[in-house]
């Protein structure tokens, strides 16, 4: 229930403000936000490339019905990926897009338009793109977009949502040589009748299209903060005789740091998902959704306590 009020409250104009007013808002968002603009993205993967971590960014925004918008966006990747360039990051970065934030609601071949641009410019400083996945009615337009932009780049990759029911076949689709698969459980609230609700169903399903991507051809990603489910990842992975390098975990920035250095300093490559920029309130909502302990640690910053 409180999941669901959460996941409402994200995509209500009223509760935003009200958020985004809070004076303890900012400070708290920075647990989970690296920051405003793309010198604090670049920041924030030096410090954790530092560590032995690996990044994923993603420039925050969605849900774009304006064409200037989209355009926005895709300048902002290229600054992006031109500043990791001149870092000397791109290597071991990659960017994450929302095919919403590029156009995808204004159609599908704007979207897709977008969406290469984004690509080329990864591929000309040799980092990566991996295509987040959004509410399920945007499922296939967003395999589809896939399909596409791997006719020119191979090492594009999708998330896959492990709480819809029909992930699990788009797992064995997708599991050959080349491909990127980024598993997660998913953060939007879905119907009964497209997804699973409860948690062990969540699970059990996670761990079904995880054996599925670990005994494919292709480079399983791993999105789990859960223990259990890490060691399932990694079980399987070795009863698929598969080495270290051929998989990685991947956790958001902000939460559980000392297990993500854990996994690096045991040899794992470990990816966090480092979001930024001012758009910043529908990925928050959705982090607070996602875990009791992060609401937790918000309303107790917004009462003052620590």
């Amino acid at each position: 229930m409180l999941r669901s009020v959460l996941l409402a409250a994200a995509r209500s104009e009223g509760v935003r403000a009200m958020v985004e007013r809070a004076p303890v808002t900012r400070p708290v968002v920075r647990r989970f936000i690296a920051g405003d603009d793309t010198s604090a993205a670049i920041a924030a993967t030096g410090e954790l490339l530092a560590s032995g971590r690996v990044v994923t960014l993603d420039y925050l925004g969605e849900d774009t019905t304006d064409t200037g918008q989209a355009d926005a966006t895709v300048r902002a990747y290229h600054e992006l990926l031109k500043r990791l360039a001149d870092s000397g990051f791109a290597d071991q970065a990659e960017v994450s897009v929302k095919l919403s934030a590029v156009g995808q609601k204004l159609g599908e071949d704007i979207a897709l338009d977008n969406a290469r641009r984004i690509c080329a410019a990864a591929d000309a400083v040799g980092a990566t793109v991996t295509l987040d996945m959004e509410d399920h009615t945007t499922t296939d337009s967003t395999l589809g977009i896939l399909r596409e932009l791997r006719r020119d780049f191979p090492w594009a990759g999708v998330a896959l949502q492990a709480h819809l029911k029909r992930t699990e076949a788009d797992c064995r689709d997708l599991a050959a040589a080349g491909s990127r698969i980024r598993l997660c459980k998913g953060a939007y609230a879905e119907p009964a009748s497209v997804a699973y609700h409860d948690k062990s169903e969540v699970d059990e399903s996670y761990a079904r299209c995880l054996k599925v991507l670990m005994a494919g051809d292709g480079y399983p990603m791993v999105a789990s903060h859960d223990p259990r489910l890490i060691r399932i990842a990694d079980q399987l992975a070795r009863t698929a005789g598969r080495t270290n390098d051929s998989f990685e975990h991947q956790m958001l920035y902000g939460i559980r740091p000392a297990e993500q250095t854990r996994l690096a300093e045991a040899g794992h490559r470990m990816r966090v998902y480092v979001p930024y920029g001012d758009e910043w309130y529908g990925y928050f909502m959705r982090r607070l959704a996602e875990r009791p302990a992060n609401l937790t640690f918000f309303l107790r910053a917004m009462a003052g306590t620590r």
